[in-house]
């Protein structure tokens, strides 16, 4: 399906703007996996021509997508990435967790943004941070469309790695999310250190649920994750 080219133009009006001089684009990967950390990307690219091909990193085959990060890493003026483990999501909740991933990748900057270009409609970063949050920014904007393809293929290569120590979850593959092959294993082995066991999935293994940790989420994040937290949405 055809699809129009991300541009610099929600940059460009925050510059215009604001008089902001380092702009940021932010995305995430690994919100709704079962197993493996959330990867938040912050880039910055300044106002040149991007790649050709560059988009949202789900509209790319995973060949496409490796050859473009490639290209990227070197294209992009800076960027860094953050994770927040399991363990985190468990304990914070998922809102806290994108929030604690996300400043650990622009504090990893070489310079501080003076603005954040953040994908979606919900601003998990908040204050002190200069947040414009733009719906399907990871198709509109060059930096968060950037960001997108950097964290996931990120994530993904992480994943894999921790699947050679699992096979029977195909992390590889799956890179921790919902699959026949996942389901099959928890069913059978149950969870591993890389999943998240306060999350709703846990309620359909009744050998292992025991093993559940038990936290009370946030009607805000609730909300957010359309009241179905741990499923796959």
């Amino acid at each position: 399906m055809p699809y129009e080219p991300p541009t610099h133009s929600v940059e460009r009006s925050i510059r215009a703007t604001t008089g902001a001089r380092v702009v940021a684009g932010v995305d995430e990967v690994g919100r709704g996996a079962w197993a493996g950390p959330v990867t938040v990307c912050a880039a910055v690219t300044g106002l040149r021509r991007p790649p050709e091909g560059l988009t949202d990193s789900k509209l790319l085959s995973p060949k496409r997508r490796t050859e473009l990060a490639a290209r990227l890493e070197g294209w992009v003026t800076a960027h860094a990435l953050g994770h927040a483990t399991p363990q985190e999501i468990d304990e914070l909740g998922m809102t806290a967790a994108l929030r604690l991933a996300a400043v650990r990748a622009l504090e990893a900057l070489p310079a501080r943004p003076d603005a954040v270009i953040l994908d979606g409609k919900h601003d998990y970063l908040g204050a002190p941070w200069r947040v414009r949050t733009v719906i399907k920014g990871d198709q509109a904007c060059v930096a968060v469309a950037a960001a997108s393809v950097l964290a996931k293929v990120r994530r993904d290569a992480l994943m894999a790695e921790l699947g050679r120590d699992h096979e029977e979850f195909a992390f590889g593959t799956n890179a921790g999310y919902p699959s026949p092959a996942h389901r099959a294993a928890l069913a059978e082995r149950g969870p591993t250190v890389h999943h998240r066991v306060s999350w709703a999935y846990m309620d359909a293994l009744p050998r292992w649920r025991h093993l559940k940790k038990v936290r009370t989420h946030g009607p805000e994040e609730a909300a957010e994750c359309g009241g179905q937290l741990g499923f796959d949405f």
